[in-house]
């Protein structure tokens, strides 16, 4: 007969005693919530991988990803006031047809989760009621450095990065250069990373309807010259992160 012993070696308890009951775990759920239990577990794990030495202190990838709410879209009811003018579609925040009756943000909300946004990860897709969740990858390893939760607006996956940004400032991390797809070229991302001294190794976002905000400065560095290319965009190692979490 075999047992899972994972939680029990987890929590440091013999094989012989019991675990604890379901009710324990449920009654204490929201105390945990709010004591940030898991953020203060993260920011130890992160702190021994950096005493460690197994974290890079310049070169840095972060990228965003829908994280779908617990509300349905039978809850997406509209608002007691409506605007007037309906306001330009976002691609982020799409207004969307539902059998012939417009539903967007500006003037519906969910009954059960207000704060859910309605949102789709491109054109093309599935709109849901969602937030956004962020993470920031160190380039050495793979590791995550930093999470992040928000809104799911059209503009919060680069506000959210410049943010993380910041955090790991704060922290005495010099962040030298950061990788993002090609949804974070724009001209104001590009330029707030410049100004807090980071170089943009972005992913050009440019057809014949526009034209790149990432000039050439950044081949130009010498990291970006580097065969490892300690900070090009890394997509495959984020997608785990994104799973364990969802």
């Amino acid at each position: 007969m075999t047992a899972p012993i994972g939680p029990d070696f987890f929590l440091d308890m013999g094989l012989e005693e019991d675990s604890f009951d379901a009710s324990t775990f449920a009654k204490n759920k929201e105390r945990l919530l709010r004591a940030d239990v898991a953020q203060l577990f993260f920011e130890g794990v992160v702190k021994k991988a950096r005493r460690q030495r197994l974290l890079s202190r310049e070169h840095f990838t972060v990228d965003g990803t829908l994280i779908e709410a617990w509300a349905s879209l039978k809850s997406f009811k509209p608002k007691e006031k409506k605007d007037k003018e309906e306001p330009p579609d976002d691609p982020g925040n799409p207004t969307v047809d539902f059998h012939g009756e417009k539903r967007g943000n500006a003037t519906h909300a969910s009954t059960t989760d207000p704060e859910a946004r309605l949102a789709r990860k491109g054109w093309g897709k599935e709109a849901r009621l969602s937030y956004a969740g962020y993470v920031l990858m160190e380039n050495r390893h793979g590791l995550c450095v930093d999470v992040s939760l928000s809104l799911a607006t059209g503009t919060a996956e680069r506000e959210q990065a410049l943010e993380l940004v910041k955090q790991q400032k704060k922290k005495g991390v010099r962040v030298g250069t950061l990788g993002a797809d090609k949804g974070y070229d724009t001209k104001d991302f590009v330029r707030k990373l410049r100004e807090q001294g980071v170089v943009p190794h972005v992913a050009q976002n440019q057809n014949e309807r526009r034209s790149s905000n990432v000039d050439a400065r950044p081949e130009r560095s010498s990291s970006w010259r580097s065969p490892k290319k300690p900070s090009d965009p890394s997509r495959g190692r984020l997608n785990p992160s994104f799973s364990a979490a969802c």
